[in-house]
């Protein structure tokens, strides 16, 4: 019997050796929750999660985002064209994210564009996080400290400095569905964030689709966003902050008739020059350049405005069209740079452009505090010229890679 058990123990022990070989596919080594190469026992397609710590590239394919997917300082993740990741639903632990220092090479085709989506059988805004970009170029910050950082909104990240042309690589031909998952009120994912990217990034031919919260937003930061196709943002379009100095040219945003799902302040364009007006001292705020916009509602929600700045942002916006659906209703405001935080810089916005709609006001225009109880002194040398007409605007054809039908 002795000799039964000991046998017994010793088969045991075997197969529990065994097993662990099994969980293995690089040789022998154990998850670690890092992502070396694609031969890493980490790299699994059916659950795609850790921290990248090696240039590794993705090939066409269809993948499980597990959980967090990390691109870490000093490292590459390449993305071939045909690429599809299936984010599981659930929200703020899944998403994509590339720190300072590392980059991402998304470099999808118009026939092969890469696309984030969600997992779930039915799918719904907000089932999962986003991608985030962290770089190192300026942000809004006191008098005397350029080069300053922050912390991201969401998952603790650094971004900001000095380097108005920093790189964090490339996206191009990539589509984002079913973002936007909320930690709290006041923290929530968007379809792509953009902290403190700098020029040297390429951003071209994106789509964010029915995002829970903003579809594009920046936090400072000076890249160039071309060719933007935003489809049911659930709160604003466009959205900018903190010292955002890039430019954004060719964008066509809409909320569909029907999509009716909104928060409580929806927006075109919501823009900041600092965060959440609580820094009115900064130096470096907002200031980009917008040209060839695209704004429209179809949806019997009223928007709060079409275009919103405010907090001591600038901003130049050429060639805008704004237009109203027929059931649609006025916005609060077609144009507003007020706030009580802030209004919009002085000798700041220039704005010109077209609206459409049988609801649509071209006068609406806010610069002052006569239709607000708060007392702050009108906005001075805004240039702002918006004649009635559906004209202008963005180019729809360089938006076929998203495959909407416009």
């Amino acid at each position: 019997m002795k000799l039964i058990k000991k046998l017994s123990l010793l088969s045991i022990a075997l197969l529990a050796f065994s097993c662990g070989d099994d969980n293995t596919n690089d040789g022998g080594s154990s998850l670690d929750g890092v992502i070396t190469s694609t031969s890493d026992a980490d790299y699994n397609a059916n659950a795609l999660q850790g921290d990248i710590k090696g240039n590794i590239t993705i090939p066409a394919g269809e993948y499980i985002l597990s959980g967090a997917l990390v691109v870490k300082d000093g490292y590459t993740l390449t993305i071939d064209p045909g690429a599809t990741f299936k984010a599981v639903p659930g929200g703020t632990n899944v998403y994509v994210a590339v720190e300072q220092g590392a980059k991402i090479e998304a470099n999808g085709t118009e026939a092969s564009p890469i696309r984030f989506t969600s997992n779930s059988d039915n799918p719904r805004s907000g089932d999962w996080g986003g991608i985030l970009l962290m770089g190192k170029a300026p942000i809004s910050n006191p008098a005397g400290s350029e080069g300053a950082t922050a912390v991201t909104e969401v998952v603790n990240f650094t971004f900001g400095g000095s380097d108005v042309n920093d790189n964090s690589g490339v996206l191009s031909n990539v589509i984002v569905e079913y973002t936007g998952a909320r930690i709290n009120g006041d923290k929530e994912f968007n379809g792509f964030t953009f902290y403190g990217v700098g020029k040297g990034t390429k951003v071209n031919n994106i789509a964010a689709l029915y995002g829970d919260d903003d579809a594009l937003e920046f936090f400072g930061g000076t890249v160039d966003v071309t060719n933007v196709l935003v489809v049911n943002a659930k709160d604003d379009m466009l959205d900018w902050t903190q010292g955002f100095r890039g430019s954004i040219t060719n964008a066509y945003c809409i909320r569909e008739a029907g999509f009716n799902d909104v928060t409580s302040d929806p927006r075109g364009i919501e823009a900041d020059g600092n965060p959440d007006g609580d820094f009115p001292n900064y130096v470096n705020q907002s200031n980009p350049t917008l040209t060839n916009i695209t704004l429209i509602t179809n949806s019997v929600v009223e928007l709060s405005d079409m275009i919103k700045i405010r907090r001591g942002s600038s901003a130049t916006i050429t060639n805008v069209l704004m237009m109203l659906g027929a059931n649609a209703p006025a916005p609060g405001d077609l144009i507003d740079l007020t706030d009580s935080k802030g209004y919009a810089a002085d000798n700041g916005v220039i704005i010109s452009g077209y609206a459409t709609g049988a609801n649509v006001d071209i006068n609406d225009i806010k610069l002052d505090a006569t239709e607000t109880p708060i007392d702050i002194p009108a906005v001075k040398g805004s240039s702002i010229s918006i004649l009635s007409g559906a004209t202008g605007g963005a180019d729809t054809s360089k938006l076929a890679f998203s495959g909407y039908s416009f």
